[in-house]
C-alpha cells in the first residue's frame, strides 16, 4: 500500500515563514512537517507518492527517492485545482488501496496505522468548536451520511482533518467530480458521491492531530511534540558551570557554555554555540548551527537553523527564521497590557490569534539592529532589517518571491 501526501500548495496564511518554503518544509522540534510525516508512515506503507508543487525543488533536493525504509515518487501540479486533482494526478502510480493525506498537518502514527485497516474511511477528529472545518454526520455504526464544510449549523463534533483511505475506485468519481465555486476538483466534494454509493466510514482519532493553520500554531505543535518526546540525547558538550534541568536535548557538536541555565523541556540541534550566561527557558527549540549569546533569554520560541541571538535579547513565544541575526537588545514583547488575547494580521485583516502570550513571527534572513522593540504578534518579511532603536509596531512587509 502506498500513501499519497499532498503537498503542492502555497500557503499565504502562514506568510513570511512560507514566502521561502514550502509549508510542509516548516520545521517543528527540528523536524519538518513531511518528515514527522514520513516517520508516522514507516512500517506502515511500502513507498510514497508526493504532490508537490510550490517550490517543489527544495522537496525534491531534500528527500530525494528514499527516506529510510520508504521509496518516494513525486508528481508535479503546475496548477493548484484542488486536493482532489492532486489525487488524480496520482492515479498511474497507485495501484490498490492507499492513504490521502494533507501535507501540512501532524498525524499520530497510531491512528494512520488504524485508518489504514479500514476498507474506505476518513479520519476524523472529536473537537469543541468544529466551525472551522468540515464536519461529518454519520450512522452510530460510523458510515458517513454526509460531509459539510465549514457548516453554519453544528450537528456533529466529527471535524474532517485531511487523512482518507481509498480504493482505485476514488480516481472515477474524481474525474467526474463538479468543480467547487473556486473551479478546483475538491476531495470532500468526491466523498459526497462515496457516500452515497458505497460503505465509506470514520475512523476516529484517539491521538494527536496538530494542524499548522498559521504561524503561532508552529509553538502550538512544538510544545505538544516536547511534551511527548520519548527519548532524550545529550550528545554536545555542556560546561559543568551550566546548569541544565527537566528534558533536555542537545545535538551533536553543540557547545553549552558557562552560566547557561537550561530549563527543559528544551531540544538543541547540532553544531551550536549556547552561552554564556544565557537562559533557555520551557518549550525552546533551537534549531541547527544556532547562537544563543551573553545575557538572552529564550522563552517558548523557535529557532530555525542559523538563526542568531548573540547578546542582550529577549525572546518569547516567537518563531525566528533561518538565519536570521537578532542585534543586540533586540525585545519582543508578547503579552498585552490589558490581558487580552493577540492579533495578527493575516492576508491583510487582523484576526485573534486566540493567544494570551504572542511574540514575533521573523521570516528568513532578517536582521534586527540594535535595541529593537517588536510589539506582539507582528511580522517581518524575509530580507527585510530594522534601524537601531526602532520600534515595529506593524508588519513590516518585504516583497513576495
Amino acid at each position: 500500500m502506498k500513501a499519497v501526501i499532498m503537498a503542492a500548495g502555497k500557503s499565504t496564511r502562514t506568510y513570511p515563514l512560507t514566502l521561502t518554503r514550502p509549508k510542509a518544509l516548516l520545521p517543528v522540534m527540528n523536524k519538518t512537517i513531511l518528515e514527522h510525516q514520513l516517520d508516522a508512515l514507516a512500517g506502515l506503507v511500502d513507498g510514497v507518492v508526493m504532490v508537490v508543487g510550490y517550490k517543489s525543488e527544495m522537496i525534491r533536493g531534500r528527500f530525494g527517492h528514499r527516506y529510510g525504509t520508504l521509496g518516494i515518487d513525486y508528481v508535479e501540479q503546475e496548477e493548484q485545482r484542488g486536493t482532489g486533482h492532486a489525487v488524480l494526478l496520482c492515479e498511474p502510480l497507485v495501484d490498490g488501496p492507499f492513504i490521502a493525506m494533507n501535507g501540512d498537518d501532524l498525524f499520530a502514527a497510531e491512528d494512520l496505522a488504524q485508518l489504514a485497516q479500514a476498507d474506505q474511511a476518513a479520519l476524523v477528529k472529536e473537537v469543541d468548536d468544529p466551525r472551522l472545518y468540515g464536519i461529518y454526520e454519520v450512522t452510530p455504526e460510523g458510515r458517513v451520511i454526509r460531509l459539510v464544510e465549514k457548516p453554519k449549523v453544528i450537528f456533529s463534533n466529527l471535524t474532517n482533518i485531511g487523512v482518507y483511505k481509498f480504493t482505485s475506485a476514488i480516481f472515477d468519481i474524481l474525474k467526474h467530480t463538479s468543480l467547487s465555486e473556486r473551479g478546483e476538483i475538491e476531495i470532500t466534494s468526491a466523498i459526497q458521491t462515496l457516500a452515497q454509493t458505497t460503505d465509506f466510514r470514520v475512523v476516529k482519532a484517539e491521538g494527536h492531530w496538530l494542524p499548522i493553520g498559521y504561524p503561532w500554531h508552529i509553538l502550538d505543535a512544538n510544545a505538544f511534540l516536547l511534551d511527548a518526546r520519548e527519548a532524550v540525547d545529550v550528545l554536545g558538550e555542556v560546561s559543568p558551570a551550566a546548569h541544565l534541568s527537566g528534558s533536555v536535548s542537545i545535538g551533536r557538536a553543540t557547545r553549552i557554555r558557562s552560566g547557561v541555565v537550561i530549563d527543559g523541556p528544551v531540544c538543541i540541534g547540532e553544531n551550536c554555540d549556547i552561552g554564556p550566561n544565557c537562559w533557555l527557558r520551557p518549550y525552546t527549540t533551537i534549531g541547527n548551527g544556532c547562537r544563543v549569546g551573553h545575557g538572552c533569554e529564550i522563552k517558548n520560541s523557535v529557532f530555525f537553523d542559523g538563526a542568531k541571538a548573540p547578546h542582550l535579547s529577549y525572546v518569547g513565544d516567537s518563531v525566528i527564521g533561518e538565519d536570521v541575526n537578532l542585534g543586540c537588545g533586540t525585545i519582543t514583547a508578547n503579552v498585552r497590557h490589558d490581558s487580552q488575547s493577540h492579533g495578527s494580521v493575516v492576508r491583510g485583516v487582523l484576526m485573534d490569534t486566540g493567544r494570551k502570550k504572542l511574540g514575533a513571527i521573523i521570516g528568513d534572513h532578517v536582521h534586527t539592529g540594535i535595541n529593537t522593540s517588536i510589539f506582539p504578534g507582528r511580522k517581518l518579511w524575509p530580507y527585510t532589517s530594522t534601524r537601531p532603536g526602532e520600534v515595529v509596531d506593524r508588519d513590516i512587509i518585504g516583497e513576495e518571491e
